[in-house]
């Protein structure tokens, strides 16, 4: 099957309230597919550390369990072609990716694809 150039695009979100706005918006694109995972970063957990409500001697596990440490990483996989207008409706809904707090995207070039119901004509 010729799938043409697929990426794989990544979205770190970190605005959670934002991400049934931003799944419905890439579902209208016709993005099928995504993968939501919550995760966190190290300016995050650095942050946290040094918070006046923080425990003494924090775990990670501690940290990780509160809620405001996290974002959502959001993986699919989607024609090149499609890469600018996803970027530009993600951004309607977030802001500029540039600004801060808002979260970032990053491509990677695919080359192959197996498994999965993924019609990506």
């Amino acid at each position: 099957m010729n799938q043409g150039q697929l990426e794989t695009l990544i979205f770190i979100l970190n605005d959670v309230d934002l991400l049934n706005e931003v799944l419905r918006a890439w579902e209208e694109q016709g993005v099928r597919g995504v993968t939501v995972l919550r995760s966190t970063g190290l300016g995050r957990i650095g942050n946290a550390l040094y918070r006046d409500d923080a425990p003494l001697f924090p775990s990670l596990r501690e940290l990780l369990e509160d809620d405001e440490m996290h974002h959502f990483t959001l993986l699919t996989v989607v024609q090149s072609s499609q890469v600018e207008h996803l970027v530009a409706v993600t951004e309607q809904i977030t802001g500029s990716l540039n600004n801060p707090n808002t979260g970032f995207i990053v491509t990677m070039p695919v080359g192959r694809v197996f498994g999965g119901t993924r019609n990506f004509e």
